[in-house]
Order: structure tokens, then C-alpha cells, then sequence
């Protein structure tokens, strides 16, 4: 009697994989496409595939064999950010000028002084630099002069005089300030003093219209009631909801492929009811672990201070939502929200998850990384590893506008002689990015 052994499952590939020397043959495809140059049919193919360090791209290529026109581009394929994103730079130095921004084609350009704006999607996406978007004005601008001159003098000396504020600008006689509004989220103006404190550069996360939405392609769907069904008041009990673990099917936020999202509801003694969300995935093992408020927005945002100065400290139970900033006073470490997301951990978790963010970041550690900067983060990781051997003590500072973070306190009731909690009334700002300004607190 043959027995056959069953073979072993191929473990699935990523959609969107890295372009090695052990893929050398990565999948492609192939579509018959219309050739705009000459009206006959060319072939477009196209290559999913990953920017190290950076995110999933469309790379396509188009060739027509008739009359040889050829195009190739390269499209962003990656998740859109939940928020927009606005970034207003003092610009003082010729450090500053030299910030390296990346622009999406949705990212709008402005320079209050000058009453000057470059829109959204009239130029396409590019990494370049402060001066490189004066320069490249500058260029714009002076490209059809001499026949301005001819034909519209007064108009082209209008633009003289306005190039020439141009210039000024770059030779900083005096500061000024640009902002930069993306409605993707995916615009970057760099931090040369990371990971320290930017103190020209304020970035702010704001609710997208639904205008804005409908222009990134973003449209609320349809809820069909055969699928999704409301529960009925009453009909499970909460220990019956917190003892379910939930499933569903999402995309991998690392390679895209469909992977399995778990979720549970839990509560937080002392505090609130939090929803736990984990994701595995089978293809190329990323995994995510996400903490969510259960219980909404709070009527007052909530500032923790905690003096972290031995192992009880380090053994306290943190929750960070995913709105939480961080600081860290005694390095002059500031962490905004989006950097760890939400999670719920211990004190001594939160400064661990702080030291691998950054030791593994190729920003910092990378071949192309500025020296200055690179020995600047190994002192820091230095100093960080002191205060988890606990050689140095700090004070752990969160800072929640929507009132959803929690520390937990070592005293039988109250606060702790360690602890500090401060409610506060939030800005006009901040009530923007949590997409507040048109709620009542009594709707929240």
C-alpha cells in the first residue's frame, strides 16, 4: 500500500513585495491599452511592488509598438491616511531652507507674506526642499518672460517685482513663515534635530470634509442590512460582549494581502471600557496591536505626568489612545500621536516600544543619514537604556486631547505621590483635528 505524504502548504506571498535578487522574476501584469499618441492599441504592464522604507507603489510601463510611444509612472497604492495633515515651518536658518519636504499631489503650498499659494493637485508629487520650492517658482514664473515682456509689459514687471521677493527669501534678511496642507496625510517637511523637539515646525491632523473625501476617491458605502445587523437593546448582556472575540477580514497594513483581524472588548478597572484589536499576518508576519476608546470622547482632554523612579513606576499599567502625544522632559523627547498609536502596556512597555521605534528607524540608522544626526540618536538610545536599567530617572508626560488616556495609580485610593493628572478644556485646534467644532459637548 503507497502511502502519500501531503505536501506542505505554500505559505502565500505578499501582494506588494520588496524587489530582490530572490524574486527575480516578480509577478507582472500585462493590459491591452489604448495608445494616446497614435489612437492604435499598446500594452501597459504593471508591478506591484514596495519602496524600502517607505510604502507600496504601482510601477507602470507603457509601450506602443506602431509609433513607439513610450510612458512610465509610478502611482501610490498604499493606505490613505485617516486625517489630513497641515505644517506650518518657520523658516529662519539655511538649515531651514534645506529641510527636505515630500509633497504629495494633493498638498497645497502657502506663504502668508507674500500672499502666495501653490494649490493642491497643480503640481505633481515630489521630494525636495524649502529652497527647492522657491527655486522652482522662481523658474515657473520666468519661463514665459520674454515674450511677457513683448506682449504684457506691465504684467511681466509685476513678476519681476514678485521673483525678486523670491530671492529675498532665500537669502533669509528676514524670517517667514510657509505652511504646507495636504488633505492625504502624506506630506513630510523633516525635523533636523530629531528626535528632538521641532520648535519651528507645528504639524496638525484634521477631519477630512466630505468634499475632500469624494476628491481622493474616498465614498462612504452602502450598509446592507442582510450583512450587518444592529443588536437589539438588551439582547446580550456586557459580560456576554466582553467575552466574545470578534473576527473579520482586513488588509495587511505592511504587505496588503487579506489577513484576519481580531477584536475584544475589555474594561480597564478604575478607568473605561477599551476595545483590543490584533492582527496577524500569514504572509510576511507582520503583526499590530491596536487599543481603542470604547466609551468615546471625553468633555475634557487630560494631562498625565508620571515620575518614573524605580521598578514600581516601571510595573504601572498605561493605556495610550491613539490621539495621545508623549513627552519625555529630561531628554527633550516629544512623540506625537501617530507614531506608536494606541496601546495599552505597562510604563516600562511604552519606553521600550519608544527605544526599538527609533533604533530600527532608517531615517536615523540609515546608509543616506546625516552624521550629526545619526550620533545624536545613538547618545539618545544611550540615555534611553539608562532609564530602563534604572540608573536615571524621568517624568513620562501624556498629553490627550480627547481625555482616553489612563496611568495607573499605586495608591489604594486617588493619586499617588507620583502622580499627576490635570483636566483642561481643549483649544479651537484641537477640537479641529478631532473634527469637533460643529458638536455640542453634550453630542459627544
Amino acid at each position: 500500500m503507497e502511502i502519500q505524504k501531503e505536501l506542505p502548504k505554500e505559505k502565500p506571498k505578499p501582494i506588494f513585495r520588496d524587489l530582490t535578487a530572490e524574486d527575480p522574476e516578480p509577478e507582472a501584469t500585462e493590459i491591452e491599452s489604448l495608445c494616446l499618441n497614435c489612437g492604435k492599441n499598446g500594452i501597459t504592464r504593471l508591478l506591484l511592488t514596495k519602496i524600502p522604507h517607505y510604502k507600496d507603489v504601482v510601477v507602470m510601463s507603457f509601450d506602443c509598438e506602431h509609433c513607439g510611444h513610450q510612458n512610465n509612472e509610478i502611482q501610490n497604492s498604499g493606505k490613505i491616511a485617516e486625517k489630513g495633515v497641515r505644517i506650518i515651518l518657520q523658516v529662519k536658518t539655511s538649515r531651514d531652507l534645506n529641510r527636505q519636504v515630500v509633497k504629495s499631489d494633493y498638498t497645497s503650498v502657502k506663504i502668508p507674506s507674500l500672499d502666495f499659494e501653490i494649490p493642491s493637485r497643480s503640481q505633481k508629487g515630489e521630494v525636495t526642499t524649502i529652497e527647492g520650492i522657491i527655486e522652482r517658482t522662481i523658474t515657473g514664473l520666468e519661463q514665459d518672460q520674454p515674450d511677457r515682456r513683448k506682449k504684457h509689459p506691465d504684467a511681466a514687471a509685476q513678476i519681476d517685482k514678485f521673483v525678486e521677493k523670491l530671492r529675498e527669501l532665500k537669502s533669509l534678511k528676514e524670517s517667514f513663515i510657509m505652511t504646507f496642507e495636504d488633505i492625504s496625510g502624506e506630506c513630510y517637511v523633516e525635523n533636523p534635530k530629531a528626535p528632538l523637539r521641532d520648535e519651528e515646525c507645528t504639524t496638525m491632523r484634521f477631519k477630512r470634509t466630505a468634499e475632500q473625501d469624494h476628491m481622493l476617491g474616498i465614498y462612504s458605502e452602502n450598509t446592507d442590512d442582510t450583512l450587518l445587523k444592529p443588536i437589539k437593546e438588551g439582547e446580550y448582556t456586557l459580560e456576554e460582549i466582553e467575552g466574545e472575540v470578534l473576527s473579520f477580514r482586513t488588509n495587511c497594513p505592511e504587505c496588503n494581502c487579506p489577513c484576519e483581524t481580531n477584536m475584544k472588548m475589555t474594561n480597564i478597572p478604575h478607568f473605561k471600557e477599551v476595545v483590543i484589536m490584533a492582527t496577524v499576518c500569514e504572509s510576511c508576519g507582520h503583526r499590530t496591536n491596536e487599543v481603542k476608546s470604547g466609551g468615546g470622547i471625553e468633555p475634557l482632554g487630560v494631562k498625565i505626568e508620571v515620575t518614573v523612579a524605580g521598578r514600581e513606576d516601571f510595573n504601572r499599567d498605561l493605556l495610550k489612545s491613539e490621539t495621545c502625544h508623549m513627552q519625555v522632559p529630561e531628554l527633550e523627547l516629544e512623540i506625537g500621536p501617530a507614531t506608536l498609536g494606541g496601546r495599552f502596556t505597562t510604563v516600562e512597555g511604552i519606553l521600550v516600544a519608544i527605544k526599538e521605534q527609533l533604533s530600527t528607524s532608517t531615517a536615523f540608522t540609515g546608509d543616506s543619514s546625516n552624521p550629526e544626526t545619526k550620533e545624536r540618536m545613538e547618545t539618545f538610545i544611550s540615555q534611553l537604556s539608562e532609564v530602563l536599567e534604572g540608573k536615571r530617572d524621568v517624568t513620562l508626560v501624556l498629553d490627550d486631547p480627547t481625555g482616553n488616556s489612563y496611568v495607573q495609580s499605586l495608591a489604594d485610593e486617588g493619586l499617588d505621590s507620583g502622580l499627576k493628572i490635570t483636566k483642561y478644556e481643549r483649544s479651537f485646534d484641537q477640537n479641529e483635528e478631532l473634527g469637533l467644532n460643529d458638536m455640542k459637548v453634550e453630542d459627544y
